[in-house]
């Protein structure tokens, strides 16, 4: 399964619920025919695009899918596997699978499908398929240079045509629909049938609308990262959006009282240097991107805990408090003026030399005290600081 936001399904669940899906994907191949390697062959013949439509339907279905589960925040695009690119290896590669198709009849998720009802010839083929893959691995050595050359790392394809996520997904659905019709008139002809591909009945037309349906919500489910750090380079937008805040004496009250804060946890959003240089108790190191994974779901949706966003400025800490609002993390608040402005306030506060009122007397007896409590505080803290280290998010291993 995907890294779903939440967890809803856990990692010992994954197991049984990915072999419930796994049987009914079989017998889903089954009833459509995948079993049969004529069906399977008719692709190159061009007297059945089963196939095509089938795995291309998959695909776009896919593909939609993973961009509105990510645009609505159920799904960790970040700690999906994408299976690296080797230029030369993968034409090679598909160029044999492509030959064993052809000539076999299956591949190899429907070869298990036909064998698990007892078809010979894909039994034949599944040994065929273990043979290649003992000589692939037996001869590694003498294949790795191949293998490995022309490494393009993991691409999106949207990224390599330098286009929108939104505009390749219409695009692609856009290729699907005309692939359909094409290979229908191909279909149509190599069989004989002499009635037009396309024909305006009560089918084809609700296929058509929920094909363009299909199309035209690639541009609905934006990519959420890209929207929302636009926005918030808008100061305006910025400057205007309303945030809860804690001031400097409260911030230093919970330092000083730290067993007295449990309600309240820190958001560091400092460089990694600077944390270590000047770590803070009770904080959680963040960046902007971690903002959008599945690791800040765990740390910004603890009941009954108060996130206090920490930078250096309150821009910043705008800035970052706005998008975690607007990806629905509730109890958010900034530290007003930023640790610059605490810094000056509490820790190298400068007394009073005849305080009037009484928030001013209070106000100066506990700043004094703050300013000579705190930094014994967090020098105590000190060694901990490694604890602050971001850590990076492992993706999933997998992929067909």
């Amino acid at each position: 399964m995907g890294p779903l936001v939440p967890d809803i399904i856990s990692n010992n669940m994954n197991f049984i619920v990915a072999m419930i899906i796994g049987i009914f994907f079989g017998a889903i191949l089954e009833q459509a025919g995948f079993s049969t390697s004529k069906k399977l062959v008719g692709l190159f013949y061009g007297y059945d695009f089963t196939v095509l439509r089938v795995f291309f339907t998959a695909g776009l279905v896919a593909m939609l899918g993973v961009i509105a589960l990510d645009h609505f925040g159920l799904l960790d695009v970040s700690l999906m596997y994408i299976n690296p690119t080797f230029l030369w290896s993968a034409i090679g590669g598909g160029l044999i699978m492509g030959l064993g198709f052809v000539i076999g009849g299956f591949c190899p998720g429907t070869s298990i499908c036909a064998a698990s009802i007892g078809k010979i010839d894909a039994m034949i083929f599944i040994g065929g398929t273990i043979a290649g893959v003992f000589i692939f691995g037996e001869g590694y050595p003498l294949f790795e240079n191949f293998y490995k050359a022309a490494d393009m790392g993991s691409p999106q394809m949207f990224q390599t045509l330098g286009i929108s996520q939104s505009l390749f997904a219409f695009l692609f659905v856009a290729l699907g629909l005309i692939s359909f019709w094409f290979t229908s008139i191909i279909e149509n002809k190599v069989n004989g049938i002499k009635k037009p591909a396309i024909r305006f009945t009560p089918y084809y037309i609700s296929m058509g609308l929920l094909g363009v349906v299909l199309a035209l919500s690639a541009f609905v489910f934006t990519d959420r990262k890209a929207n929302l750090t636009q926005k918030i380079e808008n100061l305006n937008y910025v400057n205007s959006y309303p945030l809860d805040t804690m001031n400097v004496d409260e911030f230093a009250l919970c330092l000083t009282k730290i067993l007295e804060c449990d309600k309240y946890q820190g958001i560091d959003f400092r460089p990694e240097k600077e944390q270590e240089q000047f770590p803070l108790p009770r904080t959680t190191s963040m960046t902007i991107n971690r903002l959008f994974e599945k690791d800040a779901y765990k740390t910004l949706s603890i009941r009954n805990k108060i996130s206090i966003f920490i930078a250096d400025d309150e821009l910043t800490e705008r800035k970052m408090a706005i998008i975690a609002t607007e990806l629905g993390y509730k109890h958010v608040r900034i530290l007003r003026g930023g640790l610059n402005n605490f810094v000056a306030s509490i820790l190298n506060y400068k007394p009073m030399e005849n305080p009037k009122t009484k928030e001013e007397i209070y106000t100066n007896r506990f700043r004094i005290y703050a300013s000579q409590q705190i930094p014994i505080i967090l020098k105590e803290f000190k060694p901990r600081a490694k604890n602050n280290k971001e850590k990076k998010p492992k993706r999933i291993i997998g992929g067909c």
